[in-house]
């Protein structure tokens, strides 16, 4: 198709996905470096739990509307700091394209918990409009844009469900996906901000810089060696200032040692959020039915949900 048919085409199309959610397998913290910007390894994981994104173009201005059950009372604040917004306009910078567009979010991942919702927004909103554009952008000019938005937001752009992350989660090496496994995650009323979270975790290390791992990719072929390498360094300081994430924590993963060595019981990236994964769920998550805390019940996922484009 020549490229004035495809603009033709694109304009007033629309394109729609799911934004999944992810966990954090394992999560180690590097050096900071002289940015402030820190150095991370992990492996990440999609869930199939997702906000529902749609992506309109060739209409008049821009607007951002988002709607759901999991926005907290104080809103999502200003719509031009909003991680989609910000991704629309950084590929319309990007590529002169589009003038306009209208995003439509019901959210349904829950907010500020560590699950990558505003990430996963935002790599949904590259997503379509890349498969909206008059000239696509190849895949590694797309991770470029989406790098600057967040180390969630490379991941989250990416085709593929499961991948370990380096750097600023910019340097990805995209697995295989694992079976899929049913995983509660246990929400919280708060959220951690993450920018203190990286500084009481440097505060709690003294200046002692963490090295990189060597990494066994085979290892993350099987939940069972995965459960082997499962950590996030940020357990070490943010249960002890949230009472409440530690109790559920200590508990779920004392459930999760109970019922086998594949399953696996963490907080996700900075938290609060704690999850657990495992092939039976009810028996592993029967302790988390005594507090009060919203529990989400999803799976991991096997694929990426794909972009429906319709006129």
């Amino acid at each position: 198709m020549s490229a004035p048919a495809r603009a033709d085409r694109a304009a007033g199309t629309t394109a729609r996905t799911v934004a999944q959610a992810k966990v954090n397998l394992f999560l180690r913290v590097l050096a900071r470096e002289a940015s402030g910007y820190h150095q991370l390894e992990t492996l990440f994981c999609r869930l199939e739990l997702g906000d529902h994104v749609t992506v309109r173009t060739g209409v008049p201005g821009r607007s951002l509307d988002c709607t759901g059950d999991v926005i907290p009372p104080t809103g999502l604040g200003p719509a031009d700091r909003n991680l989609a917004w910000r991704a629309a306009a950084a590929y319309a910078e990007a590529t002169g394209w589009p003038n306009g567009w209208a995003i439509e979010i019901v959210k349904h991942i829950p907010v500020g918990g560590g699950l990558g919702g505003g990430s996963a927004d935002a790599g949904a909103v590259l997503r379509c409009l890349n498969a909206l554009a008059p000239s696509p952008l190849p895949n590694g000019a797309l991770l470029d844009l989406a790098t600057p938005l967040g180390a969630d937001v490379p991941f989250l752009t990416l085709d593929a469900p499961l991948a370990l992350g380096w750097g600023r989660g910019e340097r990805l090496l995209a697995l295989s996906p694992l079976p899929a496994r049913d995983v509660a995650l246990v929400c919280f009323p708060f959220g951690v901000p993450t920018p203190d979270a990286y500084r009481w975790l440097d505060d709690e290390r003294h200046g002692a810089t963490p090295q990189a791992a060597a990494l066994d990719v085979e290892t993350f072929a099987r939940w069972d060696g995965v459960a082997r390498l499962a950590h996030n360094d940020f357990e070490t300081v943010v249960p002890s200032r949230f009472p409440d994430v530690a109790s559920t924590l200590a508990a779920l993963k004392s459930r999760a040692e109970q019922h086998g060595s594949s399953a696996i019981a963490r907080m996700s990236g900075s938290g609060a959020t704690v999850f657990v994964v495992a092939d039976a769920l009810p028996l592993v998550m029967s302790a988390a039915h005594d507090v009060p805390w919203r529990v989400v019940h999803t799976r991991t996922a096997t694929r990426v949900v794909a972009v429906e484009l319709s006129g």
